[in-house]
């Protein structure tokens, strides 16, 4: 589905737009992404904003050891180029990742018979090729030759529902809480304190206004000075076709990981009201003026209808019944998410992430939830430049074990300002730059083109030449090579002019 920003207006209007502008945005010489139409002028735009989705690479993951199961999910990774792995053999740095190890099999009577819920650790040296290390820390059916970290009465006092887990790079971080994490437990959202991400302390709770069996994220901004808070809750609603009360979003920040704001919902753009289970909300590596997120949607149907009969699954999925209605009767998807300031988010309409082709595992509660996190892997392709991966469980609540498959973008590949086979114009709010050259990620079909205009205070127009091509850092050639030098730290707008083209990013340096 795309989305399309208001009509072209005319030209001669560019000129005037500048010199009558008392807002100008600053943007200096940070990557800017088209993600959402902050930086667009609506009314002087005829290109869509379009969505895109990543793409699947396959298994990254096997959840097949004993102590995890067909319900390993809440994965969430960064990475730690201060740990170099378990073994030390990670010179450049490691992904971390965590998540539950979880298993269940309902019975034909409905019972749900499980083994305890445990926090795990994998870890990779490429976003490629993940090992579950031998920590040694928790037995399990009488070993502790297991990648468990938390575990109910040994370390954690409660059940495991959830853990998520970040480095905290506050200067005022204390060495032995260099890592925090927050899982759900007796009495709210915990805390947790480690020095090395692999040994935790179980601490207080931080807070207790909230519904908190989902990946709740919290990190540190060093932008805003501040510790940012995601967690989950719920609402009221009168809409008929939404179950009440309403899965949402909920915001808190804190200055110093003890004091928190009282959490408030997640504002959106969109002006709908639909359930969302995770937020995986984390500042984009790339443009980290960018906190964006993957929420997953909730949505359970009222009744059991034909499509289920041809579903896959069918007979697993109706025991799942027996446990809760809802266990058969939901499938989930994901969307894509982008703010500026934490708390006003843009939400496209369209899903980021569907459920695969059918098969007997999928389209079931459970199915695209993401893990937070990033990986940058080498491309598929020889040569290629390296890929935005992200990872997401399949095979969830089935009887087999859950996977974690990795999927790819290309880099700033979320979402794009294009154009199809007609021509099509995008411009920019007044704003000002710091550089002396602008470089772009897009790409055109070989009839496609693309033409980059800088427009000052008086109307002047500094027009590119004719752009073509895919890459994800081309510099853009002006007929006045000095035209970006000259434009810089000066009011202007910028225009884009294409055809069959999309443009992702851009940045002057």
């Amino acid at each position: 589905m795309k989305m399309r920003l208001a009509a072209i207006g005319c030209a001669m209007t560019f000129g005037l737009s500048v010199a009558s502008a008392q807002n100008v945005i600053p943007i200096g010489g940070e990557r800017e992404c088209f993600f959402d139409n902050y930086l667009l002028d609506s009314g002087l735009t005829s290109a869509e904003l379009r969505l895109h989705q990543p793409v699947l690479r396959g298994p990254a993951l096997v959840h097949d050891a004993p102590w995890e199961g067909s319900c390993c999910n809440y994965h969430n990774m960064f990475f730690d180029e201060t740990w170099h792995g378990v073994d030390g053999k990670n010179e450049k740095g490691t992904y971390r990742l965590y998540y539950l190890g979880w298993q269940v099999r309902p019975h034909e009577d409905g019972q749900k018979p499980w083994h305890p819920i445990y926090a795990c650790y994998a870890e990779s040296a490429d976003g490629l090729t993940w090992t579950k290390p031998n920590l040694g820390l928790i037995e399990f059916n009488g070993s502790k030759d297991n990648n468990i970290i938390l575990a109910e009465g040994i370390n954690h006092s409660g059940a495991v529902d959830n853990l998520m887990v970040f480095r905290d790079d506050n200067p005022a971080a204390a060495p032995e809480a260099r890592y925090k994490g927050v899982a759900s437990a007796s009495g709210g959202l915990r805390r947790y304190l480690s020095p090395d991400g692999i040994h935790f302390t179980e601490g207080d709770v931080i807070t207790h206004k909230g519904a908190f069996d989902t990946l709740n994220v919290i990190f540190w901004d060093p932008r805003a000075k501040l510790y940012r808070g995601y967690i989950r809750n719920f609402h009221s609603t009168d809409n008929p076709r939404i179950m009440s009360p309403v899965r949402d979003v909920r915001y808190m920040e804190s200055p110093d990981f003890n004091t928190w704001t009282d959490p408030v919902p997640l504002a959106f753009d969109d002006g709908q009201d639909f359930p969302l289970y995770t937020n995986m909300v984390v500042p984009y590596f790339r443009a980290p003026q960018l906190y964006i997120g993957f929420p997953t949607r909730y949505i359970e149907r009222s009744g059991w209808n034909g499509s289920f009969e041809e579903l896959g699954g069918k007979d697993f999925r109706r025991s799942r019944m027996k446990m809760e209605t809802r266990f058969g009767l939901t499938i989930t998807d994901c969307v894509f998410i982008v703010s500026r300031d934490g708390r006003n988010f843009h939400r496209f309409p369209n899903a980021f992430m569907r459920p695969e082709m059918e098969n007997q595992v999928n389209w079931v509660y459970g199915d695209c939830y993401p893990s937070r996190g990033f990986a940058v892997t080498p491309n598929t392709v020889p040569g290629a430049p390296d890929e935005l991966s992200m990872y997401a469980p399949t095979s969830q609540w089935m009887q087999e074990p859950a996977v974690l498959n990795r999927y790819s973008l290309r880099m700033d590949g979320f979402a794009s300002i294009h154009a199809d086979g007609s021509e099509r114009i995008a411009t920019t709010k007044v704003l000002t730059y710091e550089g002396k050259d602008l470089f772009i990620n897009f790409e055109t079909s070989a009839m496609g083109y693309l033409f980059v205009t800088l427009i000052d205070a008086k109307g002047k127009r500094f027009a590119s030449c004719e752009t073509f091509g895919n890459t994800l850092d081309r510099k853009v050639v002006f007929d006045d090579p000095e035209a970006v030098k000259a434009n810089s730290g000066k009011p202007v707008t910028i225009e884009f002019r294409l055809r069959d083209a999309d443009v992702y990013s851009m940045q002057f340096r």
